[in-house]
């Protein structure tokens, strides 16, 4: 628990610093940025200890800086909420598909190209930290979650990825992004089982 409260303190933190430079980011190009963004997550596992199961559909939401270092080349850093995991292929009680629950604190490192103006391609490493681990049989509903802290089932506390994608930006700082997170570590231990995740999301930098 502590562990957590000193990544969302820093997150608090990270959005602190983009409002105090926000207007000497906007005077220079090459300045450092700040911003906010959120979206959709499409998230599955891979392996051959899964049977392709169906997507679970969530969000993500946090903060980002980006530091240019020419005109078309900076790197970008971010530290998100993710929800990820899978449907079940039984449903719940309450008629929907139940719920692998798996959510990251997640912090990809960036590397930025500019290909166009204001469209950019970006890759790097990501690292990840479970925040929340369960099984939810009733996913519309506040009951039907088995916690699997403790269980064999148990998810890894950190996980190593990738993750690739393009932004476009306008010139007012809202941007839109959609981007592929894969996942290089298994979730579980001894079970060959890696997190697959499509993002789409919209943001603002200062």
């Amino acid at each position: 628990m502590k562990r957590i409260k000193m990544l969302f303190l820093s997150a608090v933190m990270f959005g602190g610093i983009a409002a105090v430079n926000a207007q000497t980011s906007n005077m220079n190009s090459l300045s450092p940025r700040f911003g906010v963004k959120g979206g959709v997550n499409f998230a599955t596992v891979t392996g051959d200890d899964f049977d392709s199961p169906d997507s679970r559909t969530s969000f993500h939401v946090g903060v980002l800086g980006e530091m240019p270092l020419t005109e078309m080349f900076s790197i970008q850093a971010e530290v998100l909420y993710s929800g990820q995991g899978f449907d079940a292929d039984f449903e719940g009680s309450d008629g929907d598909k139940a719920e692998y629950q798996l959510d990251y604190i997640n912090v990809p490192i960036l590397a930025k190209v500019y290909v166009l103006d204001g469209l950019s391609l970006e890759v790097g490493p990501q690292f990840s930290f479970v925040v929340n681990e369960e099984f939810d049989f009733n996913p519309n509903s506040n009951d039907g979650d088995i916690d699997l802290e403790g269980t064999p089932a148990e998810a890894e506390t950190f996980e190593f990825g990738v993750a690739a994608g393009l932004t476009f930006e306008t010139s007012m700082g809202l941007f839109a992004t959609g981007r592929y997170n894969m996942g290089l570590t298994d979730i579980i231990e001894d079970v060959d089982a890696k997190n697959s995740v499509f993002q789409i999301g919209i943001g603002y930098k200062f």
